[in-house]
């Protein structure tokens, strides 16, 4: 029998261990004839025979390169006719071209020569059996003396669910047919099936139905709001003379400026959506929002509150409106990262910008919405026309006609422009109103449409805004703007019967800086003024139904009350809730009004977050007349100097527990009147106070 010399025994040996590992993972290539076809490609020829070793195949040099030797052979195992060295092989991963220097573990003893075996070029010549070449690659992996190894098992484990208390469940049934799938529990039915969560239905923080944290068919949710909004509100501002009969005459036309309201809100929030909304907008969703509303308002003087002096001067009222009524289908997914087209139909919130300086509100409308490019653009297209207000609480009044207004909006959001971190808006809307055939009064008898002022005639108008919006920061500096411009028409003044052209403008900005717990801010708004309300032109700008967030907001005097223009009609200087001096009957139930003073704003604040839970924020605005000239046509009086006043403003806001669920703000203001506005009211210094307590489920 040929016998094989060490370099022949050591290159067969290692490359029946790569042959079996190249086997396994796929990394040999076995189209050789012999032995070659199963990957033990044949020994070396001499290792004296450099440049023929040198020519040898890529993948015949990984093969053997990739077998380690387990120990160098002793000289007296060099004489043995056949002493095979044990080889450790690598890992598959490992098999590639690359030498690998020898790992030396247990070495095999000198005297411990197996059998002789026939030499491989042996079994490649006589043709033998692929059963045969395997057993002649397994025998040359086992050690001699040593018993054939086993698979190797794995520790008993004990029962995982032993410690815990649950209940082995049984494994799904096996799969019947090709076409079939195995049927496997969602995620939110599985931890219900193992008992994993106790819901309560009262507890909005844990697993809850009624929450929309699980569905409660198929994959259609639930989710319930419940909010109470409580608020106090004494305050003392210009209030008209009333009645005199049976208590002494007041002089002048201003009586007592001393007010109190008392208002309860009950939100509920039923929202009803299909589809898993984790990366994706809903399926379907369907949106009920009725307020339940009780107000409760004082003043000294009769015929403040309502037009019919018999009904004194308190005033109890209570009102169920619709403040969220639509439907909300998913239309398509545009791209694999849900981009996506949206409609949405019922009464629905809106507002055209950041801050909801023109339009922000909760009306009857149609609106296709989406986003493109992983959500870097954003786009609206919508109509709405407006609901009837109810008077005293502002909610939406279903029961009454739909006002002959519409609001026709396309706005496109650039996320991320022109610097990461800040996104930027476009938006074209146009109002067209045309509620000039009849007058209408409000629920406490006094004329809203057309407002008590001029000439007192009702009017239609049509005027388009171009606006350009940005929010968000560059570097530490955080940034919010706001541009438009109007142009449109009137079929006539407020104190011309000749039609009028609009054009007016509005820019405003607020720009703050954090300083570790403390926000500085810094606010700059003005709104054009009209400066003839006679030449045919009305260049005051107004809103359509503004609701601003800034400088301030409802902490502001000036913002949350509505002041009255007491002897020039009946309107006022300011809406509630509302920064611009458009003399309006109201926000609610009015017109706009192009015929205006315009307004300036300049102020400063800070936002502190004294406590975790407690955040104190303050406000110090001065505000201005943009142009005197209408008020001075209004009120039938001499020059009026622009400046009203500074209006100065804190607020409290505590968290007892750091969340939105329980918010108790207290905020005071008050207006240190200006010139302008000593000309125009008496000389007393007006203030207000909000308690306002939000209780969420």
């Amino acid at each position: 029998m040929a016998r094989l010399t060490k370099p022949h025994a050591r290159a067969v040996t290692g490359i029946g261990l790569a042959t079996l590992l190249g086997m396994s993972s796929g990394v040999v290539n076995a189209t050789q004839s012999g032995l070659n076809q199963i990957g033990v490609v044949k020994p070396f020829p001499s290792a004296s025979n450099d440049s023929k070793s040198a020519r040898k195949p890529e993948a015949f040099r990984a093969s053997t390169a990739s077998a380690r030797v387990v120990g160098p052979a002793s000289s007296e195992a060099a004489q043995t006719p056949w002493a095979p060295v044990v080889a450790k092989p690598l890992p598959s991963a490992r098999l590639d071209a690359t030498p690998q220097a020898p790992s030396y573990g247990t070495q095999v003893a000198a005297n411990s020569a197996g059998p002789a075996l026939p030499s491989t070029s042996m079994v490649a010549n006589t043709g033998a059996s692929l059963q045969d070449r395997l057993k002649v690659a397994q025998l040359q992996r086992r050690r001699p003396g040593y018993p054939e190894p086993q698979p190797y098992q794995l520790p008993s484990q004990p029962e995982p669910n032993s410690q815990t208390g649950l209940q082995r469940t049984e494994p799904p049934p096996p799969r019947t047919g090709p076409d079939e799938f195995i049927p496997v529990p969602d995620r939110w039915r599985l931890i219900n099936d193992l008992g994993l969560v106790k819901e309560k239905w009262w507890d909005p923080y844990n697993r809850n139905i009624l929450k929309g944290d699980r569905p409660f068919y198929k994959d259609w949710f639930f989710s319930l709001g419940l909010i109470s909004d409580s608020i106090f509100e004494p305050r003392e501002i210009p209030t008209p003379v009333g009645l005199q009969a049976g208590q002494a005459p007041a002089l002048g036309i201003f009586g007592d400026p001393e007010q109190l309201t008392l208002n309860q809100n009950i939100i509920i929030a039923g929202i009803l959506f299909k589809g898993d909304t984790v990366f994706r907008p809903p399926d379907y969703e369907f949106r009920f929002t009725p307020v339940i509303n009780y107000n409760y308002t004082k003043a000294h003087e009769i015929r403040a509150l309502n037009i019919d002096p018999g009904r004194g001067t308190h005033r109890h009222d209570y009102h169920i409106g619709l403040q969220e009524l639509f439907f909300d289908y998913h239309i398509r997914n545009v791209s694999d990262r849900y981009d996506f087209d949206s409609i949405r139909i019922g009464i629905q919130p809106f507002s055209t910008d950041f801050r909801g300086f023109l339009f922000q509100d909760l009306q009857l409308g149609i609106r296709l919405f989406g986003n493109r490019d992983n959500n870097l653009w954003q786009y609206n297209l919508a109509w709405f026309r407006k609901l009837e207000k109810d008077t005293n609480s502002g909610l939406n009044d279903v029961a009454k006609d739909v006002r002959d207004d519409d609001t026709f909006i396309f706005n496109l959001y650039r996320q991320d422009w022109p610097a990461l971190g800040f996104t930027t808006q476009g938006t074209i809307v146009h109002n067209r109103n045309r509620e000039d055939e009849e007058n209408f009064f409000d629920r406490n008898g006094f004329i809203q449409r057309p407002a008590s002022l001029g000439f007192e005639r009702r009017r239609r108008y049509k005027v388009t805004y171009l606006g350009l919006n940005g929010d968000g920061h560059f570097g530490r500096l955080n940034l919010t703007y706001s541009a438009y411009y109007a142009m449109g028409s009137e079929s006539r003044g407020t104190f011309t019967t000749r039609p009028q052209d609009i054009r007016a403008y509005f820019g405003a900005a607020e720009a703050s800086v954090d300083f570790d717990w403390i926000r500085a801010r810094f606010s700059a708004l003005h709104a054009s003024g009209d400066k003839n309300p006679f030449d045919g032109k009305s260049t005051g700008f107004d809103a359509i139904f503004e609701n601003p967030v800034f400088a301030g907001a409802d902490t502001s005097f000036w913002i949350r009350q509505g002041i009255p223009l007491v002897g020039g009609g009946g309107v006022t200087l300011s809406t509630r809730n509302g920064v611009l001096n458009n003399l309006r009957s109201s926000k609610e139930h009015g017109q706009s009004n192009f015929s205006n003073p315009g307004v300036t704003l300049l102020g400063v604040g800070a936002d502190m977050d004294i406590l975790p839970e407690l955040r104190l924020s303050t406000n110090v605005n001065h505000i201005w007349f943009a142009n005197t000239a209408v008020v001075e046509v209004a009120r039938n009086q001499g020059p009026i100097e622009p400046s009203i006043g500074t209006d100065i403003s804190a607020a409290f806001i505590y968290r007892p527990y750091f969340h939105q669920n329980i918010v108790f703000r207290l905020s005071g203001s008050v207006l240190v009147p200006g010139e302008g506005y000593k000309q125009l009211f008496p000389d007393s210094i007006p203030y207000s106070v909000l308690g306002n307590l939000v209780l969420t489920y």
